[in-house]
């Protein structure tokens, strides 16, 4: 079983899909991580990321692991705390506009979860990387609504107000990516968490599946 779920940064993904993995007893596969993991990388090697040749063939070097406890391993070392590093955050969407390893690191994920029952989220895992998917789920809220819960987490030294222009500049860029963008599934089930808890969100979604 397959469960996936699309929608912009800050609206709960992350949060949602591992708890209905744990609800679920299934593994919980965090798509954003692969790339902002390759980000992390890319950054730290100091890659020119706008060659997209190159940072392709960089990523295809790299060892990446990913845990039962979604924890990520580059090299043998874990990287996890540092994915949402600001600079992580500001370059991602740029790295992930690279179309082939968007294809790489696809292929990457559907052979990791080729014999198991997952929930993944992401921008396009209902669209492109997991098409057939049982279960389509989009969540949305307002830009202010996620800026502020980026704020909060206290994970960013950025103002409220340049958390929200980022959000703001990241959505556009995911909109109009050349492949992988950001949109709906025709026939996922759509959800505005801007008002409601993650449990409220949880139970809707479970409903959904039962």
């Amino acid at each position: 079983m397959i469960i996936a779920i699309d929608g912009p940064a800050g609206t709960g993904k992350s949060t949602i899909a591992s708890m209905i993995a744990e609800k679920l007893n299934i593994t919980f596969l965090n798509s954003g991580g692969f790339y902002r993991t390759m980000t992390y990388a890319v950054l730290q090697a100091g890659v020119d990321y706008t060659d997209e040749a190159a940072t392709l063939e960089f990523c295809k070097r790299q060892k990446i692991e990913y845990t039962k406890e979604s924890h990520f391993i580059l090299n043998g070392t874990d990287i996890t705390e540092h994915l949402h590093d600001d600079k992580v955050t500001a370059n991602a969407s740029q790295v992930s506009s690279n179309v082939p390893l968007r294809h790489y690191i696809n292929e990457l994920m559907r052979e990791i979860t080729k014999s198991l029952s997952i929930v993944c989220e992401g921008r396009d895992m209902t669209t492109v990387v997991f098409p057939n998917a049982e279960y389509k789920v989009y969540l949305d809220a307002s830009a202010e609504v996620r800026a502020k819960r980026r704020f909060d987490q206290g994970v960013s030294d950025m103002t409220l107000e340049e958390i929200k222009a980022a959000i703001e500049k990241r959505d556009e860029m995911d909109r109009n990516k050349k492949e992988g963008a950001l949109k709906i599934a025709p026939d996922a089930l759509y959800i505005d968490t801007s008002n409601l808890t993650i449990d409220n969100v949880c139970e809707i979604i479970l409903k959904q599946i039962s």
